[in-house]
Parts: C-alpha cells; structure tokens; sequence
C-alpha cells in the first residue's frame, strides 16, 4: 500500500475516500487501494455487485501509457483516467463485462478510478474533473488534501 503521510489526516482527505469536483458538482466514493502491480492487475474482477458510491483507485508509481480490459470483470464499469495531478483526461463509460477489447487510457495517467458504470453521466462528471486523494503528491495536485473544499 502507498504511504500517504500527513496529509492522511486532513478530515476530508481519508485513503479509504476519493472527492471529485467538477463544474456543476461533487462526488465522493468509498475505495478500495490498487497500488501494486498483483492489486491492480486482479482490480475489481470475479465482483458480482459494487455500492454505489464504491470502487476501485489504481495507482501508478509515475506517469504511464495504460490499457484496460474486462476479461473475468462481471459487473459493467466507468473507468475515469488520471493524469499526475488528480485531473480527468478521459472517461471510459459502462465498461462492458467480460469483454477482452484494451481500452486505452492515455500516455501519462498515473490514476485510475473505476466506478460502477453509469455512474459518471448520471452525476455529470466530463474530462477535466479534479480527484482528491493522499496518494496525489499535493505538490503538483490540482485539487490538494491540504486545500479545503
């Protein structure tokens, strides 16, 4: 698991948490952490169900070029791509189950959040969206754990 430092303690800023924002609103789920490479390849497979406000942050040690597929994935997923700074470059909407086709995150995402699919257009959620978490160095986030709402 990452190390998330002082900024773990900010009321609002909890690793089991991600806060999104983005003209027009506001998020917040309950995540489970894949931070190493055995986590983020098993991801969210063999799950019949996920809650709602649930799912899954990827997190990658530097920027990289990532690729998903939904081979042995039972439930239809959003897939939101993240660069460096917590910001939304992409948005892969309801995943389809058990589908083996990459999708194709980007050439720097380095964050991942996936969501139970539908989830993104029926809160509104567009690229550009800004994700709060302490595993985002606040040096470079665009939305900081050390910020307030």
């Amino acid at each position: 698991m990452c190390a998330f430092g002082a900024a773990a303690a900010h009321a609002d800023c909890n690793p089991a948490h991600v806060h999104l924002r983005w003209g027009g609103g506001q998020a917040e789920f309950r995540v489970e952490i894949a931070d190493d490479a055995e986590e983020r390849n098993r991801g969210l497979m063999y799950r019949e169900k996920m809650a709602r406000y649930a799912g899954m942050l990827f997190v990658y040690p530097a920027p990289d070029s990532v690729s998903f597929w939904m081979e042995n994935t039972l439930i239809p997923l959003d897939m939101l791509f993240l660069d460096t700074s917590g910001t939304v470059v992409k948005i892969h909407p309801n995943a389809i189950p058990k589908d083996r086709t990459a999708i194709f995150g980007g050439d720097s995402v380095q964050y991942v959040l996936e969501v139970n699919g539908g989830m993104a257009a029926d809160l509104g959620m567009t690229a550009g969206a800004q994700l709060r978490h302490p595993a985002i160095d606040p040096a470079v986030a665009a939305w900081s754990c050390e910020e307030s709402e």
